[in-house]
């Protein structure tokens, strides 16, 4: 910048210099003339007080000396007046000039603030760029202090001894069926229910037990319970048919189960996890007296009490009993049917 500032000093030093020059060449033509055009006034007053004089004297005639003297005379104005002629057109030459000079000179300072506009947005640009690149700088001697860092830490970590993790987990043995004894819990939100399906099932038997009596035929909905804060909901079909006993026809009554639903009267239902795990509960009631060799315990467990089973399995583990995992998806009911299956136990 301060090289285009040396420049620009030196340009327009010179432009000032030549118009001194120009104006003082000026000055002296101007007196030139004046002096001149001065002289050339005496000289055309001398001739006509002369001449005036001649016309109130007497008139006589111009002698030889005095007209060699007044064409001597004229001779001179003439000339005087080219001179100052030739000097006024000279003065307006260099007017002229200096107009042109004055014309270039302010074409030649927009063109040199326009290029230290341009250097200006240049060195802009350029000061920008050293910015980000010392920023970036900046930000790899950053990266390169966290690496080295984390070398450091890496490296005693690969020197400290590797440590040993208890993992707990319970044996998986091969899942059997169940055919002994049964007990059925429910698990929802993290409570434990007892869930009296075989108790359920003997009072829906003896609503059979009263259709047989009966004479309506077709599908037939009802309810029993409740029982533990367990009701069954069950659907049943009554119909006469032909049968075969002992080589003779004879008209039976048919009553099967199509469906049975199992849900609580109330929700939530029962004893939190925590609660049935810490102290005597309804799972230590029932499981009182039972032998774990021919008892099984069912499950049926909704996706929010996963964590839950698995607390309670390790819990039934360590006291002897087999678990079975009925899952069902939440808003399910636990059903059952002529065509359900029975339970898998660990």
């Amino acid at each position: 910048m301060s090289q285009h500032r040396k420049k620009r000093a030196v340009l327009e030093m010179g432009h000032d210099s030549f118009l001194d020059i120009v104006a003082n060449l000026v000055g002296i033509l101007i007196i030139l003339v004046v002096v001149l055009g001065t002289q050339s006034t005496a000289v055309i007053e001398e001739i006509k007080d002369k001449v005036q004089e001649d016309q109130s004297g007497e008139t006589e005639l111009a002698s030889e000396a005095q007209l060699s003297e007044l064409a001597k005379y004229s001779m001179r104005a003439a000339a005087a007046q080219a001179d100052s002629n030739r000097l006024e057109d000279t003065v307006r030459e260099y007017d002229s000039k200096i107009r042109i000079r004055k014309q270039q000179r302010a074409i030649v300072l927009d063109l040199l603030a326009q290029v230290e506009a341009a250097w200006e947005e240049k060195k802009k640009e350029f000061d920008q760029q050293a910015t980000q690149a010392a920023e970036r700088m900046t930000a790899f001697k950053s990266a390169q202090d966290e690496l080295v860092q984390l070398a450091g830490i890496r490296q005693h970590l690969e020197d400290q001894p590797d440590p040993v993790v208890a993992v707990a987990h319970l044996p998986t043995p091969m899942a059997k069926t169940v055919f002994g004894d049964e007990i059925h819990f429910r698990l929802k939100g993290d409570r434990l229910s007892i869930v009296p399906i075989e108790r359920l099932l003997a009072e829906i038997r003896r609503d059979f037990e009263r259709m047989v009596s009966g004479t309506r035929n077709g599908q037939t909905e009802a309810a029993v319970g409740p029982l533990n804060g367990y009701v069954a909901r069950y659907r049943m079909d009554r119909n006469r048919e032909m049968i075969s006993r002992g080589g003779q026809l004879q008209m039976a009554t048919r009553i099967q189960l199509i469906g049975m639903t199992v849900e609580p009267l109330n929700t939530p239902h029962g004893q939190p996890i925590e609660q049935v795990l810490a102290h005597s509960s309804v799972l230590d009631v029932e499981l009182a007296g039972r032998d774990p060799n021919t008892t099984t315990i069912t499950v049926w467990v909704y996706p929010d009490s996963f964590a839950s089973f698995r607390k309670l399995k390790e819990h039934l583990y360590a006291r002897g009993f087999a678990t079975a995992a009925r899952p069902l998806p939440m808003g399910q009911e636990i059903t059952g049917g002529p065509q359900g299956s029975r339970s898998n136990a660990q």
